[in-house]
C-alpha cells in the first residue's frame, strides 16, 4: 500500500483547528492531529510534530522555531551583522539537528540559499565561519540534493584556506560527508575539484586528532560507495584507486593507526577504510608490504574483547585476503588461529561470523 503524504502546513492547520474549533489544549490538539493522520495511513516522518509558536513581531503569523530563526537570519544578512549571524547560525544548526522533519521543512522554505549567503559574508571571521559550517552540515544531513556549485566552491575554499585548523577542517569534512552520501553527482563533482587531497591531507596534518581522523575516514569511505539508486553506474572503484595511487591512502591510514593503539573507535574507522580501499590485487599486497597485515593481526590479539573493533579488523583482513598470496601469509603467520579465537569469543555476533570466509 502506497504511503500518503501531507505538507507541514496541512498538519499545522489541523492542529490549529483543533485548538480554535474544539477548544482543545495545545498538547491535546497536537496528539489528536497525529492520531487522526496516522489512522488515515499518512506518513508523518517529515512532519514537525509540535504546535507552532507565535511570532512576537507578527501576531498573525505563528510559526515553528526553526522558521523563526531562518527569518531572523535573513534579516541579519540584510544588515550584514556578523555578530548576530554567528549566534543565529549556531541556533539554526541546533534546530536542524533535532530531526529530519526540521531539516526538511527548513529546506522546503529556502534555507539553503540563506545559510549560503551567511557563509559568504562570514568567510573572514573564524567563529562565524565555524557556525556557518555547522549550520550547513546540519541542514544537508539527509538532504544532499541541496548542494550546488557555489556551495561546492565555498566548501573547497574552507578546506584549502583552513587546512591547518582542526575545527574548521572537521566541520568542512562533515559537510562533505553529508552532501556525498547517496549522491553520486556531488561525489564526482567534489572529487574532480580535488577533495580527495583535502581528505587525506586532513589525516596527515591532524593525525593526532581522533575526531578529525574519524571524520576524514568516514568521508573517504563515502567516496568509495555506490549507493545512489538514481545512478546506474558510479565511480566508486575509480575513487578508491585514486585515493590509493594518487594520495598514498593505504600508507597514510596504516601509519595513522600506529598512533591510536589505545583508541578502539579510531582504529575501527581506520580498519574499515582500509577494507574499502583494497579493490585491486596489488593493493592487498601493498597492505602487507606496508606492515598493515602484521599490525592488524597484532591488533586482533590485543583487542579481542572489543567486538566492534574485532569486526572491523576482520573486515580488513578479509578484504586483503582476496589476494591468494596474502591469504597464504595470513595462514603462515598463525592468523587463522586468531580469527577462530575471535569468532569463538563473539559467538552472538553474526557479522563477526561472516568473516569465516577469510579461512576459505
Amino acid at each position: 500500500m502506497a504511503c500518503k503524504w501531507i505538507s507541514q502546513e496541512t498538519f499545522d492547520a489541523v492542529v490549529q483547528e483543533n485548538i480554535a474549533e474544539f477548544d482543545m489544549e495545545p498538547e491535546e490538539a497536537l496528539n489528536e492531529a497525529i492520531q487522526q493522520f496516522e489512522s488515515q495511513g499518512v506518513d508523518l516522518t517529515n512532519i514537525i510534530k509540535a504546535v507552532r509558536k507565535q511570532n512576537e513581531e507578527c501576531e498573525a503569523a505563528p510559526s515553528h522555531d526553526i522558521l523563526l530563526t531562518l527569518e531572523s537570519l535573513r534579516k541579519a544578512i540584510e544588515t550584514n551583522s556578523v555578530s548576530s549571524l554567528s549566534e543565529l547560525l549556531l541556533q539554526f544548526g541546533d534546530q536542524c539537528k533535532q530531526s529530519m522533519a526540521h531539516r526538511y521543512l527548513a529546506g522546503q522554505k529556502a534555507a539553503y540559499p540563506v545559510v549560503l549567503e551567511a557563509w559568504k559574508q562570514c568567510e573572514g571571521d573564524r567563529e562565524t565561519l565555524l557556525n556557518a559550517l555547522y549550520a550547513m552540515s546540519s541542514l544537508t544531513d539527509g538532504q544532499p540534493d541541496l548542494l550546488e556549485r557555489v556551495g561546492e566552491e565555498l566548501l573547497l575554499r574552507a578546506l584549502e584556506n583552513h587546512s591547518k585548523d582542526p575545527e574548521v577542517t572537521l566541520l568542512a569534512i562533515r559537510l562533505a560527508r553529508h552532501v556525498c552520501l547517496k549522491h553520486e553527482q556531488n561525489r564526482q563533482n567534489l572529487v574532480k575539484a580535488g577533495i580527495l587531497r583535502h581528505l587525506t591531507q586532513a589525516i596527515s596534518y591532524h593525525g593526532t586528532d581522533p575526531d578529525v581522523v574519524c571524520e576524514a575516514c568516514s568521508a573517504l569511505r563515502i567516496m568509495t560507495l555506490d549507493d545512489d539508486i538514481r545512478v546506474p553506474f558510479g565511480h566508486a572503484h575509480d575513487h578508491a584507486k585514486m585515493i590509493v595511487l594518487e594520495h598514498a591512502g593505504l600508507k597514510l591510514l596504516i601509519e595513522a593507526a600506529k598512533g591510536f593503539t589505545d583508541n578502539s573507535i579510531v582504529l575501527s574507522e581506520l580498519c574499515s577504510t582500509v577494507a574499502r580501499l583494497c579493490v585491486r590485487n596489488e593493493f592487498c599486497q601493498d597492505v602487507v608490504d606496508l606492515g598493515g597485515l602484521n599490525f592488524m593481526l597484532a591488533l586482533l590479539a590485543d583487542c579481542i574483547d572489543h567486538q566492534e573493533l574485532v569486526k572491523q579488523v576482520l573486515s580488513a583482513i578479509r578484504a586483503v585476503a582476496g589476494n591468494d598470496d596474502v591469504k597464504d601469509a595470513i595462514v603462515n603467520s598463525g592468523g587463522t588461529d586468531l580469527i577462530v579465537l575471535a569468532m569463538t569469543r563473539h559467538l552472538s555476533n553474526a557479522q563477526v561470523h561472516n568473516y569465516l570466509s577469510v579461512l576459505g
